[in-house]
């Protein structure tokens, strides 16, 4: 199928356009992109779905710690296999395109960072998005820790007390963030107190992007 005006009615184009911050030819490049995923079938079109699988080989989620909560997050599936349409993949580069407004990418990356999807950023949650920013630099804080538990004492315990102070150690540094932005103290940040701390972080909108 070629990628010509023809994949899409005008009144799809204006629809879409009107519920994206996109461009027609922005819809279709990212419908370009949404074929070239399964570029090895011929038959695959705007009304099939992409496998969670198939997303995750993105370029851009080779090294992002979040790719497959990004992946949950938007596909619209109710079967939990988080595979998306088109229009969940067209949604997903709206929010991390250059024009969509950065309190639309503070609301999802709220719902992205929010691991156990209660609709709060509580301590637990905050402690993965650490976990996930230090990536392989976590590994290596816990085998430090190992090599100091070994030096001290000789049990079989040395492997769970390691992980238990490094889980301690993340855990102050999560409740430090928390305290600093809970707003009414109720030990978990809600939407409203998560954008009024990234609304503060210029940085934000840029880190959190896709280029088309």
């Amino acid at each position: 199928m070629g990628l010509g005006s023809s994949v899409f009615t005008e009144q799809e184009l204006d629809d879409y356009q009107e519920l994206t911050f996109l461009t027609k030819k922005e819809i279709h490049h990212v419908y370009k992109r949404f074929r070239e995923i399964r570029s090895h079938d011929p038959n695959f079109s705007k009304h099939d779905k992409l496998s969670k699988e198939d997303i995750l080989k993105l370029p851009e989620f080779a090294v992002n710690p979040f790719k497959e909560r990004i992946v949950k997050v938007f596909s619209s599936s109710t079967s939990g296999d988080d595979s998306m349409t088109f229009e969940d993949f067209l949604d997903m580069m709206s929010v991390f395109s250059d024009n969509a407004p950065v309190s639309i990418k503070i609301e999802y990356a709220f719902r992205i960072y929010d691991f156990d999807e209660d609709g709060f950023i509580g301590t637990d949650d905050i402690i993965k998005v650490i976990k996930g920013l230090l990536g392989e630099n976590c590994a290596t804080m816990l085998n430090e820790l190992k090599e100091k538990q070994k030096k001290e004492k000789q049990n079989t315990q040395v492997e769970k007390e390691s992980q238990q102070q490094l889980h301690e150690v993340l855990k102050q540094v999560a409740d430090s963030i928390i305290d600093d932005a809970d707003l009414d103290n109720d030990g978990q940040l809600s939407l409203a107190e998560f954008d009024h701390v990234m609304g503060k972080t210029p940085e934000f909108a840029k880190s959190f992007r896709i280029r088309l």
